[in-house]
């Protein structure tokens, strides 16, 4: 019988492979712990105005992926982008992450979008203000605090 998973690389590939993915991603976790400690790097919302309006991480800002290379001027210079949109079925965040890097913009993607964002209970607001939303618990751990202790 063939293997079902295939082949594994040798540890230093796989270790060279993880290393590279992680400077490219993030998750709404470290985003959150990011923002929490204080730490310089904006937070962009590529989603249209509708999407943005519905809800969004609070603290993002919105620009949406069309208008990224016409308003970088927003951005300030030197500090590093985590760009989402709505969610894993969604490639809005890694065009707008390309679109940001030949820009010459440090930036990543935050993996889940907005849906996980919101799923795993961290701050949300709409256009009318703060949206409580309850933790999804499929997504994080509803007790106490929101960690999965990776």
């Amino acid at each position: 019988m063939t293997n079902p998973l295939g082949p594994f690389a040798d540890s230093a590939a796989t270790a060279a492979h993880y290393a590279a993915k992680l400077s490219f991603e993030t998750d709404a976790s470290d985003v959150a712990a990011a923002l929490d400690a204080g730490l310089p790097f904006h937070l962009v919302d590529v989603r249209g105005q509708a999407a943005w309006d519905q809800g969004h991480a609070a603290g993002a800002l919105h620009i949406p992926r069309q208008e990224l290379a016409d308003r970088l001027d927003e951005l300030q210079q030197g500090i590093p982008v985590v760009v989402y949109c709505w969610g894993p079925g969604c490639n809005g965040g890694a065009k707008g992450a390309l679109e940001l890097a030949t820009l010459g913009v440090p930036v990543k993607e935050m993996l889940g979008g907005f849906e996980y964002w919101a799923r795993e209970g961290y701050p949300v607001e709409g256009a009318n203000g703060p949206i409580h939303r309850e933790t999804d618990p499929l997504t994080a751990p509803v007790a106490h605090a929101i960690s999965c202790d990776c």
